[in-house]
């Protein structure tokens, strides 16, 4: 927030949780004070649940869901009469793996197609009112979210995971969803991998289905306690 101050931008930080309901509700009110109205909302608090389906439970599964989509809605929510009355954007973040899933990957994959499909719903439902919905699926991108284990505890420790060649930085990244907001896209893919595996999966499910298979492709271990 310093950083945009300094800068000459109007900020406030405002502590949400949301998992919790009111939270929500009550940071687009101290937006709406300070700012007056919503332009602009973006669902972006995530983590990722990780492991074989034998080895989870079902409480690892709500918790992903509880984070990754209901939090989503909560957002959602709280802010869309401002996004109708003002004919404004909502961003929702998905991922690559909104659209193909890994082995030890089910409960964030499941958590991403889900945010993909309210997405695509809702902007159907809001084209009317002249707001728009544009879909955020990033490959890897510089973030914590790969050091963050399945009860949603940062391991500052653990490593990134990612090859570092296949990272992108969030400035970069930043800048790329920025500009498909303001262009009312219905989705963007970020990082040049991962618009190769969507396009690959869409057009040629076997073929990214065999590699996944055959090369062992996995998704990432949880971060070591």
């Amino acid at each position: 927030m310093a950083e945009l101050t300094a800068g000459g931008a109007h900020a406030i930080a405002v502590r949400c949780d949301v998992t919790v309901d009111g939270d929500p509700e009550r940071a687009v009110a101290a937006a709406r004070e300070r700012f007056g109205a919503l332009d602009v909302v973006v669902a972006n608090a995530g983590f990722g649940v990780v492991g074989p389906v034998a080895l989870l439970t079902l409480d690892d599964y709500r918790r992903q869901f509880e984070t990754n989509v209901f939090g989503v809605l909560r957002t959602i929510y709280a802010a869309l009469p401002d996004v109708r009355r003002r004919r404004g954007r909502i961003a929702i973040i998905g991922s690559v793996n909104g659209h193909i899933a890994t082995p030890g990957s089910s409960p964030y994959a499941m958590s991403k197609f889900a945010v993909r499909a309210l997405a695509e719903a809702l902007g159907h439902e809001l084209a009317r009112t002249g707001a728009s919905v544009t879909l955020v699926s990033p490959g890897f991108v510089a973030s914590e979210i790969r050091r963050v284990d399945n009860d949603g505890v940062l391991r500052e420790k653990t490593p990134d995971p990612a090859p570092k060649f296949l990272i992108m930085s969030a400035d970069r990244a930043a800048r790329q969803i920025v500009r498909a907001i303001a262009r009312r896209r219905r989705e963007v893919v970020v990082t040049g991998h991962g618009k190769v595996a969507v396009f690959l999966h869409r057009h040629a499910p076997w073929l990214t289905s065999t590699a996944i298979r055959r090369l062992g492709v996995r998704s990432r271990s949880e971060p070591k306690r």
